[in-house]
């Protein structure tokens, strides 16, 4: 039993008067119910009731320690409740974190959507191309792309997400189309971040070799290079959550598909920190964005 059982069991002996009573009322026997208060007494070094053959009263101390634990009984209780609510219920926060072209495209739509749905559910989003620490920094969920380094994460993939370099149909008639990977090497490429060799884009290397892509335009946001791309001004490795619009409607036109590995870019994943107990709103924005994510 814990102390909260202790306390309950005090506050009924006080209440219906005996040992006996309380016991009926708890659904313990009498011998139970006065060896607990006679640790609690222990544990507490005093006397929390004196016992005679017609009734039983509270000591000095007694009384104060149950003045005081009824109001913290009660709050305690209040809270218990409402925490086991919370857990069955689509109310409270949830702290998401995702990439910033990632969020902005498809996770924000969806989070509004939800949360029209269920209104007692606020959630609070960062959107940032760093690597959050979800545990360190008190998130519930993060949405990555690409390939997952080992962690001890629980990931749930939501869809692939095959990367394609592409380019506009003006930029392929001024420029060529490249036939093989190493003509990139020729060919303005809009690189993202640090990316330089082809190995970076998904293709394998030549043999011996450490073929480079095209000088043109680097950036840090997919966005942008996005934007970049959609303007004519190279080739860029977009992954479709960015392009499948523009492939559709002929204003990008992949190049080097078959070259290029399906599982080069990975997939979209949702991850969350391992625990033994997920809420009923975490896990319900799970399964909601495991639906809807296409």
């Amino acid at each position: 039993m814990t102390q909260k059982t202790e306390l309950e069991i005090l506050l009924a002996v006080v209440d219906h008067g005996s040992f006996s009573a309380a016991a009926r009322a708890l659904g313990y026997t009498p011998s139970a119910v006065g060896k607990r208060v006679h640790q609690l007494e222990k544990r507490l070094n005093v006397p929390l009731l004196v016992r005679s053959t017609r009734r039983m009263t509270l000591t000095k101390a007694g009384r104060r320690y149950v003045e005081e634990a009824r109001g913290l009984f009660a709050r305690l209780s209040a809270l218990e409740a409402d925490i086991a609510d919370d857990a069955l219920t689509l109310r409270g926060t949830i702290r998401l974190t995702s990439s910033a072209a990632l969020g902005r495209r498809q996770v924000v739509p969806l989070v509004i959507e939800f949360m029209e749905r269920h209104p007692e559910v606020e959630i609070e989003l960062l959107l940032t191309d760093k690597i959050v620490d979800l545990i360190g920094d008190g998130f519930d969920l993060a949405i990555r792309s690409g390939i997952l380094p080992d962690s001890s994460l629980v990931s749930r993939r939501l869809m692939n997400n095959p990367r394609l370099p592409c380019a506009t149909p003006d930029y392929l008639e001024r420029h060529g189309i490249p036939e093989k990977p190493d003509d990139l090497t020729n060919h303005r490429c809009l690189r993202l971040g640090q990316e330089r060799q082809l190995s970076d884009w998904g293709f394998t290397q030549p043999q011996g070799g450490l073929a480079r892509l095209g000088a043109g335009f680097s950036c840090n946001n997919l966005e942008a290079l996005h934007s970049a791309c959609r303007a004519g001004l190279g080739i860029a490795w977009l992954p479709s959550f960015l392009t499948t619009t523009d492939l559709q409607r002929g204003w990008l036109v992949p190049v080097l598909e078959e070259y290029t590995e399906p599982d080069a870019g990975g997939g979209i994943f949702i991850l969350r920190p391992e625990t033994a107990f997920l809420p009923y709103r975490t896990r319900s924005l799970i399964d909601f964005l495991a639906d809807r994510f296409r």
